[in-house]
């Protein structure tokens, strides 16, 4: 058996060794940072954390370790993550309404450590990023039940900002009121007028007067200010939180799969994700003014071997009659058969470009 304190030093000289090994990967753990800070990449990655484990769990022969091991390498990865919210706290994210509002609640849950910045449109927002006034942009392109979100599909267009991640966020709405007040006291429900539209059955059911405002968030406000028992508001659960309100009534949508897809807009793009599966980008092009022209461009994706998730065609709101196409398709350009489509479509586009790459996710945003 090894002397006391022969095997100390041993484990005094491996502390040492990993004290400098530490150093090392937290150096690299920072260049990390300073890359998902610049793209608007989130810092968890439970993906790459699931790889990072399998890959070194072979690194360690005692089946006994191993285990103490990996949970040796979680708590590394854990102390990373806490070092890079550190590194990127503050960051400042474009968001579209008030505090409260469902892309108000998107932003905190992608960027938990930014700094909501409220606007009152899409364009002023994505312009924030454009102008170097917030770091990122968080805005909608998706409702499962409304359907896109055009103005946002026309800034990808028309602007110059990437997308780095593409998020799920799944909407609840419930009838909050002020406190003290009791389901069968309501006569009035405000809300938007989507919201309202989502809950006409329930509306219907209890024969509800509808006011309309700009977003869920406001209608919360306004009836925290308006303090009428009889009034009440169609919202989420975080604004019934935010402005004070009590939830009367849970999950009243008709619809219980109501998930809004939302973007995250930055000034650079996330390259390098071609091997990463799930691996989706965003093309926008428009066709050449020729017969034909369209069914070529989607043979040539399908040739290719990319699977379109979306496609959809928008008006060009300066050229009348005018139309471009917005594809998102699985894979990434960056790989060889990716450079060779888009070598071959532009034989048939007159317009095109490659707005984002991101990784898919089936999973919406959970709560914090």
């Amino acid at each position: 058996m090894m002397d006391l304190q022969d095997a100390r030093k041993i484990i005094q000289e491996a502390d040492r060794q990993m004290a400098a090994l530490f150093e090392k990967r937290m150096a690299a753990v920072r260049e990390i940072a300073a890359y998902k800070k610049e793209r608007g990449i989130p810092i968890r990655d439970i993906e790459q954390e699931k790889r990072v484990l399998e890959r070194n769990s072979a690194y360690i022969g005692d089946d006994v370790l191993r285990q103490y091991y990996l949970r040796f390498m979680q708590d590394t990865m854990d102390v990373a993550k806490q070092y890079q919210e550190r590194l990127i706290a503050g960051a400042r994210v474009a968001y579209c309404g008030v505090e409260g509002a469902f892309a108000h609640v998107a932003a905190r849950r992608i960027f938990p450590q930014g700094q909501p910045t409220a606007f009152s449109s899409f364009d002023a927002a994505y312009l924030s990023v454009v102008e170097g006034e917030c770091d990122y942009a968080v805005l909608p392109i998706e409702n499962s039940y409304a359907g896109e979100v055009g103005q946002v599909l026309d800034l990808m267009f028309h602007g110059s900002l990437y997308v780095n991640g593409v998020y799920n966020l799944s909407v609840v709405h419930n009838l909050l009121g002020v406190p003290g007040a009791k389901p069968e006291d309501i006569r009035t429900v405000i809300s938007h007028p989507q919201a309202l539209s989502q809950c006409r059955p329930y509306i219907m059911q209890h024969r509800f007067l509808e006011q309309s405002e700009e977003n869920t968030a406001v209608a919360a406000r306004r009836v925290a200010a308006m303090a009428d028992p009889s009034v009440a508001a169609i919202a989420g659960e975080e604004t019934a939180k935010l402005y004070g309100l009590q939830i009367l009534d849970h999950d009243i949508n008709e619809s219980k799969d109501n998930t809004t897809r939302f973007a995250v807009f930055a000034r650079t793009e996330n390259r390098g994700i071609s091997e990463r599966e799930g691996s989706t980008f965003i093309m926008l092009f428009r066709v050449n003014n020729v017969a034909g022209a369209l069914a070529q461009t989607l043979q040539v994706i399908g040739k290719h071997g990319f699977n379109m998730r979306v496609l959809r065609s928008r008006p060009i709101k300066t050229t009348s009659w005018k139309y471009y196409f917005y594809v998102e398709a699985e894979g990434s350009p960056e790989t060889q058969k990716g450079r060779d489509m888009i070598r071959e479509l532009r034989d048939h586009c007159d317009m095109l470009k490659i707005v984002g790459q991101y990784v898919f996710a089936e999973d919406p945003l959970k709560e914090a």
